[in-house]
């Protein structure tokens, strides 16, 4: 019988599950998980996951917190539970988010990260099993940068630009999680053209952004993320790991087509690529000349902000 699309990708590829939904990690087997605002959210709704969030309730209630601080606190337990659950499941790192309105706060996003490894340290786990999930503002980057240094590994998200790319490369940061799809929508919305293949804008972001780390020799991993199909994910083949929804990796499971390795550090050294280097005022101007990186990058930073309020109404519901 041959290999399913899944199996053959896992060959040369980390697969990660982009979900807040245990069950569906057990059927695919990834080696990692990330997890969002919005994911937890969808999850938290769900009945089957009621009693977790009903468990992080009760346990910061007898902490004795008031007000917004207790909302707060019981977000973050949350975010912990969810967290633990699914590196039951997965062997290797899973991905906690800190809150979307810190994402131009440099100090603030250093406070939350230390907050979430300390709580998954008094759980007894590694820091090498946590990656703290960050937007990849300017702020962003430099509070990356700080936490690396402290050997708090650190995913750069909401990634849409070779500059983002650049300067999170140059930060040291363990992972960027270049969203794919999201690059799609846009240019499909502003040009009104269908892209297929190895025309897809996604595509080719993310092949560029790995041709040129693995050329200089960047260790920053590179994570292709937010997947509209299959053939975007089968495009990325050979990409350092790839996180992908359910949905599609039900249907790499389903399908036997041969899967043709297209990214590797050999075909990457070829590359055409002078090097480059962003200070703040440099990198903030490459991403207003990019119209599709500004405005994805604050349209994700809005969404997964109103679902962190959701999550906290939520929450308020339940007190």
């Amino acid at each position: 019988m041959s290999a399913s699309q899944l199996d053959q990708l896992k060959q040369f590829t980390t697969v990660v599950a982009d979900t807040g939904d245990f069950e569906s990690m057990k059927a695919y087997k990834p080696q990692d998980a990330t997890t969002n605002p919005s994911l937890i959210l969808q999850a938290a709704a769900k009945e089957e996951y009621r009693p977790l969030v009903q468990q992080a309730v009760d346990e910061t209630k007898a902490k004795g917190l008031q007000g917004d601080a207790l909302v707060e606190a019981i977000i973050d337990r949350i975010l912990i539970l969810f967290g633990l659950e699914i590196l039951k499941i997965v062997p290797g790192r899973v991905s906690t988010e800190v809150d979307a309105r810190l994402s131009f706060d440099t100090e603030g996003t250093i406070a939350k990260a230390h907050q979430l490894i300390d709580a998954y340290a008094a759980e007894g786990i590694s820091r090498e099993r946590i990656l703290i999930k960050i937007a990849s503002t300017w702020e962003g980057i430099k509070a990356a940068e700080q936490l690396e240094k402290e050997g708090i590994r650190c995913n750069l998200t909401l990634l849409f630009s070779f500059a983002q790319a650049v300067a999170c490369a140059e930060a040291g940061v363990q992972l960027i999680s270049p969203f794919v799809g999201r690059i799609l929508d846009w240019y499909k919305a502003s040009t009104g053209k269908d892209y297929q293949g190895e025309e897809d804008p996604g595509v080719q972001s993310v092949r560029a952004i790995y041709a040129y780390y693995k050329k200089f020799g960047y260790k920053t991993e590179v994570m292709g993320a937010s997947f509209r199909n299959t053939s975007e994910i089968l495009c990325l083949a050979g990409c350092d790991l790839l996180t992908i929804s359910p949905g599609l990796l039900q249907q790499l499971q389903d399908s036997t087509e041969p899967v043709t390795r297209y990214l590797s550090p050999e075909s990457a050294a070829a590359a055409d690529f002078e090097k480059v280097s962003f200070d703040e005022k440099s990198f903030r101007f490459a991403l207003n000349e990019d119209a599709m990186a500004t405005e994805k990058t604050a349209q994700g930073i809005r969404a997964f902000s109103a679902d962190i309020v959701k999550l906290e109404a939520l929450v308020k519901s339940l007190l």
